[in-house]
């Protein structure tokens, strides 16, 4: 896999040791750990088994240094360990989504509430907002207070929920659905 990296963004801020900045494919392992501790410990994340390093360099080729699918990282210093990431990635492969995107965040367990889910999406938005981005959806698994308290904080709005539409470990899930207009016009 040859090295890719993304443009550097205004919102590198660093405020508690943390930095954030664009993926390097050298982030790949510890991306994929803090996404596999939610496929073990919860809900957030649908899989049922943790992810493969080649399903993880599938995922990250998505990703670039232009354009609207875009991946950034917290690291601690800004070259230290990985201990958040925010995507923004296809919506929906039909070419009419084209000019939607769909983002996810997690946070490593033992890095949560220190500001890094508003330093992550700050960055992301400033980048999305540079880009031909109309729409922006996420979805949150319920309950999960604190990811749609951040969602309706960067101008997400509730659009729905799907109800009981997937289950993990003989548990049914449901989750609330938002959207953040940026409204780029062609």
């Amino acid at each position: 896999m040859t090295e890719k990296t993304q443009d550097a963004t205004p919102a590198g801020r660093q405020d508690d040791g943390a930095a954030v900045r664009p993926f390097r494919n050298s982030d790949l392992d510890e991306i994929n750990a803090i996404y596999n501790h939610y496929v073990k410990t919860g809900h957030a994340v649908f899989d049922e088994r943790p992810r493969r390093r080649d399903e993880a360099e599938a995922w990250m080729a998505q990703y670039a240094a232009s354009g609207p699918h875009r991946l950034l990282v917290a690291a601690e210093g800004g070259e230290g360990p990985v201990i958040g990431w925010a995507s923004s990635q296809i919506y929906r492969a039909h070419p009419s989504f084209r000019h939607s995107v769909e983002t996810s965040i997690m946070i490593a367990p033992d890095a949560r509430a220190r500001g890094l889910g508003s330093r992550l999406y700050a960055a992301l938005f400033d980048i999305l907002e540079t880009e031909e981005v109309h729409r922006v959806y996420a979805g949150v698994a319920s309950p999960n207070p604190a990811s749609c308290a951040l969602h309706e904080k960067f101008g997400f709005r509730k659009v729905g929920e799907y109800s009981e539409y997937a289950i993990k470990h003989g548990e049914w899930i449901s989750s609330t659905w938002f959207e953040k207009r940026l409204d780029w016009t062609p």
